[in-house]
C-alpha cells in the first residue's frame, strides 16, 4: 500500500472565534492511502496548535507513517495502530487520518458503509448543533438568523461579554435548545456565576468550563452545577476518562484528538462503563472528517458535527446535518466523494 497526503487550505463562511482567538482561514492534510490493485481509501487530518499539531508537523508524521502503510497489511488495523503509537506519541490527528483512509479502503473492499461494519442503525444518531462562535452583536444575531433550520445551537463562551452574548442568541432563538462551550477559559467561581446566568436562559449543558488540567476545579463546579459539565480538553484518550468519573457528567470526543475511530469506540465504552455520557465533537472540517465521525453517531448522546457546514466551499461530498439531523452516507467505506 502507498500513503500520500497533501495540505488543503479551506475557508469559513465567517470568522469563526473561540475563546482562544479565532481565523476564517484552515489547512487540513488529507490522506489517501492506495493499495496495489488501485483501491483506495480517504481520511482527513484536522491538527490544533493546542494538541501539539500544526498542519506542517502533521504531514511529516504522515511522511513517516507511509514507511508503516507500505509494508503492512491493510486489514491489520491493531497492528498498524500499535506501530503508529510506537512512532510517535501524540499526533493524534495524523493517526486519525491514516485510520479512517483504511477504514474508508476496508469498507469499500467489503461493500459496505462504515456503520454496517460496526452494526449500527444510522437513524439512531442524535441530532447535531450547529456552532455560533464569538462575534460582536450584529454579527451574532445574523448567525443566528442564518441558522434558522438548526433547532439545535451550540454557543461559544469565554469572553468578557460573555452575558451578553447568551442574552442576545436567547433573544433571537427563544424556542432553540442552547449548549454552550467555554473552551477552558473560566475560574471556578466565574464558571458558577455564569452556570447560574446560563440556567435562567434554559442552556442544556455546559462544556470545558475550565482549563483541561483543572480535574479538582471541574469535580468543584461539577458538585454545585445545575447543569450538566462535559469535558472536552480534558479528555484526549480513553485513559484520560476514569480520572474524570464523578469530577464531570460526559466525555466529547474529537477524532483529531484520539487518533481515529477505533480509539473514539474504545472512549465510548469506557464512558459508558463510567456512566457518562458520549459527545462527538469536530474542528473546521471537511465532508471526509465529519462523515468519519457522523458514522459513530448512533452511539453518542450528543452530536457537534457541523464543521463542514461552517465551510463557505467543501471539497468533499458525504453526511450532512441539515435541519440539525445528520444524514449518513450509505456507500461503501467512508460514502465520501470529491465534489
Amino acid at each position: 500500500m502507498k500513503l500520500t497526503h497533501e495540505i488543503v487550505s479551506l475557508r469559513t463562511k465567517h470568522v469563526f472565534t473561540i475563546a482562544r482567538g479565532g481565523a476564517s482561514a484552515h489547512r487540513v492534510n488529507l490522506v489517501t492511502i492506495t493499495d496495489t490493485d488501485g483501491a483506495f481509501g480517504v481520511g482527513e487530518a484536522n491538527p490544533s496548535r493546542f494538541y501539539g499539531e500544526n498542519p506542517d508537523t502533521a504531514a511529516v508524521v504522515l511522511e513517516q507513517f507511509a514507511t508503516i502503510i507500505e509494508k503492512a497489511d491493510g486489514w491489520s488495523l491493531e497492528a498498524i495502530e500499535t506501530e503508529m503509537g510506537k512512532m510517535w506519541r501524540g499526533n493524534g490527528s495524523a493517526k486519525s487520518a491514516v485510520m479512517a483512509a483504511l477504514y474508508d479502503l476496508m469498507g469499500k473492499r467489503l461493500g459496505v458503509p462504515l456503520y454496517k461494519m460496526w452494526g449500527l442503525d444510522p437513524s439512531k444518531a442524535p441530532l447535531s448543533s450547529f456552532t455560533i462562535g464569538v462575534a460582536p452583536e450584529a454579527e451574532l444575531r445574523a448567525k443566528v438568523q442564518e441558522a434558522a433550520e438548526y433547532p439545535l445551537l451550540k454557543v461559544k463562551l469565554g469572553t468578557p461579554d460573555d452575558a451578553d452574548i447568551i442574552r442576545i442568541i436567547r433573544e433571537e432563538a427563544p424556542d432553540k435548545i442552547l449548549r454552550v462551550d467555554a473552551n477552558a477559559a473560566w475560574t471556578p467561581k466565574h464558571a458558577l456565576d455564569m452556570i447560574a446566568l446560563l440556567s435562567e436562559y434554559e442552556v442544556e449543558f455546559v462544556e470545558q468550563p475550565l482549563p483541561p488540567e483543572n480535574v479538582e476545579g471541574l469535580r468543584y463546579v461539577r458538585d454545585r452545577s445545575p447543569l450538566p459539565i462535559i469535558a472536552d480538553e480534558s479528555c484526549l484518550v480513553a485513559s484520560d476518562i476514569p480520572k474524570l468519573a464523578g469530577v464531570v457528567d460526559g466525555i466529547n470526543i474529537k477524532l483529531a484528538k484520539c487518533g481515529g475511530p477505533r480509539e473514539a469506540l474504545r472512549m465510548i465504552a469506557v464512558a459508558r462503563a463510567h456512566d457518562m455520557s458520549v459527545m462527538m465533537g469536530c474542528m473546521i472540517e471537511t465532508s471526509v472528517g465529519i462523515t468519519t465521525a457522523a458514522h459513530l453517531s448512533p452511539l453518542l448522546d450528543y452530536a457537534d458535527l457541523d464543521g463542514a457546514a461552517l465551510l463557505a466551499a467543501d471539497p468533499y461530498t458525504g453526511a450532512t446535518i441539515h435541519g440539525s439531523v445528520i444524514s449518513i452516507p450509505s456507500g461503501p467505506g467512508l460514502g465520501v466523494a470529491k465534489a
